[in-house]
């Protein structure tokens, strides 16, 4: 069977990939299942080196590395570029703090001595997602790695030309062979790899089907694992808010990556007050995107990744005409490429598919509500709990209502975004377990607790 990069925005075959039959899968699992004592028992002094080498290899094919990312699912050159930077951020900030965050933890009790260890756990199978190729995968390999534990990445089959320039990377940065290995397989063959108990533990970035399917695998075989998925991440102007920053910054946060990210602001709550000076910025930032060519500097929003996500949003936006929405639509129209022009739609109401569903594109629904209670009512009012930021000038106000938020991660006058010094994930079903911070590299450790006595 093979699987095909294709250019979102010419629509052509870039190439063709063969799936990796079972007996190479098992053969290379098998490679990493020798690999894995070696690198535990590896100073982890001599890990932080490995680690820092990659960050400056980054840095090194910046370019090269944000183009098969444009190509490969339409993401703006300029977007992808910041990626490529955040990945080799990520190796510094673990090369800094990694070897610190490793150490013995010691304990006062009555024993003469307790203390905790931090060991790895073995072969992580690494099931990722295609809107942010190398961020999501390194963002779960460098810390699972600097632990001491060895990686399987089964990447989207929608970039394999990204997960094997992964591999590729982490090659040329001198690693050891068989630390990080990146599987071309089906869904089914990863699912095979929990099953037959062949990996240690799992982390998956992805839909909520996937995340259920993956862990009811993994919890048969009782293995960690880590689920990071779906968002509707509520963006809440308050009243005595800046408008003018916050209708900008809303465009950002639901335009980013074409509006295909978990983290992307999805549902935009505005008291009644400012609500009409909200749209008249909102409306206005959103008509000086430039939309186009994705490996134009200039070009703000790209093709979004496949033809389905297309057809869901087309879906989606129907609903909400249907259902009495004022839908405000930006004007593009191209020969080629997958484009969905931004789009902001008002007078919703709460049974739109838009506001029940996650939406993977830039369409920007608009609540209206009366006070910051039902502001909150509203924000808490879905089943996802991944992000959501507050705007106002009364930060006391605002750390309030933080408390009162359901969701991993609240930011306050600024749009969500993941940082390598802070944990990242969700509640509800956004997911389980957490990455980045010193949280993120403990998530694939033995904590082993010892305890010495007279």
């Amino acid at each position: 069977m093979k699987i095909q990069s294709i250019n979102p925005y010419t629509e052509e075959v870039l190439e063709e990939f063969e799936l990796m039959p079972p007996a190479s899968v098992d053969r290379d699992i098998g490679s990493l299942r020798q690999a894995f004592p070696l690198w535990r028992d590896l100073a982890v002094s001599a890990r932080t080196e490995y680690i820092r080498k990659l960050g400056a290899h980054l840095r090194a094919a910046k370019q090269l590395y944000a183009r098969t990312i444009t190509l490969e699912m339409g993401k703006p050159i300029r977007e992808a570029a910041a990626e490529i930077e955040k990945c080799a951020l990520l190796c510094d900030y673990y090369a800094a703090h990694g070897e610190k965050m490793l150490e013995p933890e010691e304990i006062r009790t009555e024993a003469k001595k307790s203390y905790v260890l931090f060991q790895p756990l073995g072969i992580v199978l690494a099931i990722m997602p295609w809107n942010f190729p190398f961020w999501q995968a390194f963002r779960f390999a460098v810390p699972a790695i600097m632990a001491g534990n060895v990686v399987a990445l089964k990447h989207a089959s929608s970039v394999p030309m990204s997960a094997l320039a992964i591999e590729e990377a982490f090659r040329i940065s001198g690693f050891p062979e068989y630390v990080m290995k990146t599987f071309l397989i089906s869904a089914h063959e990863a699912l095979r790899l929990i099953d037959e108990d062949k990996v240690d533990a799992v982390s998956l970035t992805g839909s909520n089907k996937a995340g259920e399917q993956v862990a009811e695998r993994a919890g048969r075989g009782i293995r960690k694992v880590v689920l990071e998925l779906g968002g509707s991440d509520p963006f809440i102007v308050l009243d005595d808010a800046d408008v003018s920053k916050a209708g900008r910054m809303a465009v950002s946060a639901r335009t980013i990556n074409a509006g295909q990210s978990c983290i992307a602001a999805k549902r935009f709550i505005v008291m009644e007050k400012v609500a009409q000076e909200f749209r008249e910025v909102f409306l206005s930032r959103l008509g000086e995107l430039k939309i186009g060519d994705p490996m134009q500097e200039a070009t703000d929003i790209g093709p979004v990744a496949r033809k389905e996500i297309m057809e869901t949003l087309q879906a989606q936006l129907q609903d909400a005409k249907e259902k009495g929405g004022e839908v405000l639509q930006t004007e593009y129209a191209s020969a080629k490429g997958l484009f969905f022009p931004p789009t902001a739609v008002f007078n919703t109401n709460p049974e739109m598919r838009i506001l029940t569903e996650e939406v993977f594109g830039p369409i920007a629904p608009v609540i209206i509500v009366r006070d910051e209670e039902e502001a909150i009512r509203v924000a808490n009012n879905t089943e996802y709990g991944l992000g959501a930021s507050i705007w106002t000038r009364d930060l006391v106000r605002a750390e309030q209502l933080a408390m009162q938020i359901e969701s991993g991660c609240v930011v306050i006058n600024d749009m969500v975004k993941s940082d390598p010094r802070l944990p990242f994930g969700g509640i509800k079903k956004s997911g389980i377990g957490r990455e980045l911070s010193h949280y993120g590299l403990k998530e694939f450790v033995n904590i082993k607790t010892i305890v010495i006595k007279e």
